[in-house]
């Protein structure tokens, strides 16, 4: 199936504790429907001291699940995303203006 979330995406949180806040996707897991979003579903994390790295209670983005997060279209509203050809190239729209979301 197509991507209809891909990394780079400005979207919204739907449900859960963050939900109403806005992050960019930095990576997106289509075999297990997750996705992880900059500053979105932090938890903390204890990790070791090493050599390289201090240590520590760090917080960390966690996966959230792609069915909880909404693409945002150039007026800052939630929408769907579509498919449809344009020329001989399948591209992205948002459902709620019609825009094409990648050039």
């Amino acid at each position: 199936m197509a991507a209809k979330l891909r990394k780079g995406d400005k979207v919204v949180v739907l449900a859960g504790k963050d939900k109403g806040k806005e992050g960019v996707i930095t990576s997106v897991d289509p075999k297990a429907g997750k996705a992880v979003v900059d500053g979105i579903n932090i938890a903390i994390r204890h990790t070791r001291q090493s050599q390289t790295s201090q240590g520590g209670r760090l917080p960390k983005a966690m996966p959230i699940d792609l069915s909880n997060l909404a693409l945002l279209d150039k007026n800052g509203k939630a929408t769907r995303v579509g498919f449809r050809m344009e020329g001989d190239k399948k591209v992205r729209y948002a459902k709620t203006t019609g825009d094409v979301i990648d050039a």
